[in-house]
């Protein structure tokens, strides 16, 4: 069946397989919280609950909230977590910049999703709407020159007769923010001690069909949503895993991460 075009949703079992760079990249920010162990925290983005897994095994007496826009990771999430957690995990389908929540956290965990909302001015504004007092933000996502070279790779191919009638005319899913333009954005929306700096973190696939896999599940599913079939989708991820197979080193994504650390004032 085919996925529908502007759906929300993601292949939650195949995100989950192929999920070891975004696992590893949050557990790095995981080891710098620092919990007394009985707090609420919103997981801002959970997907299929890996991380929200350890973020509960760090509060014996708290709970944790996940949220994701893709309802299909939250029901992923609720089946995996559900029995170890009862009711300490609870699991939303919402939007980052419409949360329905205000004033109830004690702290928002968030990695590799901040960059796949366009409007910062208004995530930041809800992420501190939700907090509560000294609550606080603690969170990554993609920024800077994330997948720069990839990123013009697909807009070249977009624009040939192959594929132009489907993705000519299609802006980027993503908004990759710079450090200073994020932390500038923090604070109009109330937070302080505002600290936002970017890391490189490139990933290499293992070959070109895990390659491939990963295109298809983590980057490029709003583009592949638009192409008409398989095949043209097949055509499409393949002339980017042959681009990248001539790359030193080959099958390589040059991420970028953005890291950021805020405060609602007490």
């Amino acid at each position: 069946m085919s996925t529908p075009r502007n759906s929300c949703e993601w292949n939650a079992a195949e995100y989950h397989r192929l999920s070891a760079p975004q696992f590893q990249w949050g557990q790095r920010v995981l080891r710098q919280l620092e919990l007394r162990g009985d707090e609420c925290l919103l997981d801002a983005g959970c997907g299929t609950g890996k991380l929200t897994r350890i973020l509960l095994e760090n509060l014996p007496r708290g709970r944790v909230i996940g949220l994701d826009l893709s309802r299909n990771m939250v029901i992923h999430a609720r089946q995996n977590l559900a029995p170890d957690f009862g009711d300490r995990a609870r699991f939303v389908t919402g939007d980052l910049v419409a949360l329905p929540f205000r004033g109830c956290f004690d702290g928002i965990f968030s990695t590799a999703s901040f960059h796949w909302v366009l409007d910062h001015d208004s995530l930041f504004r809800n992420l501190c709407d939700v907090l509560r007092p000294g609550g606080w933000l603690h969170a990554q996502c993609g920024g800077g020159a994330n997948i720069a070279r990839l990123r013009q790779r697909v807009r070249g191919l977009s624009q040939t007769p192959e594929f132009s009638n489907w993705l000519g005319k299609f802006s980027e899913p993503w908004y990759f923010s710079d450090a200073e333009s994020a932390a500038s954005r923090l604070r109009a929306a109330g937070f302080e001690e505002v600290k936002a700096g970017l890391e490189e973190a490139a990933y290499t696939a293992s070959g070109e069909r895990e390659f491939g896999e990963y295109l298809r599940t983590f980057v490029l599913h709003r583009h592949l949503e638009l192409l008409p079939n398989d095949e043209v989708r097949t055509a499409f991820v393949g002339k980017l895993a042959d681009a990248s197979g001539n790359d030193n080193p080959q099958w390589t994504l040059d991420y970028c991460r953005l890291n950021i650390r805020a405060v609602k004032p007490a």
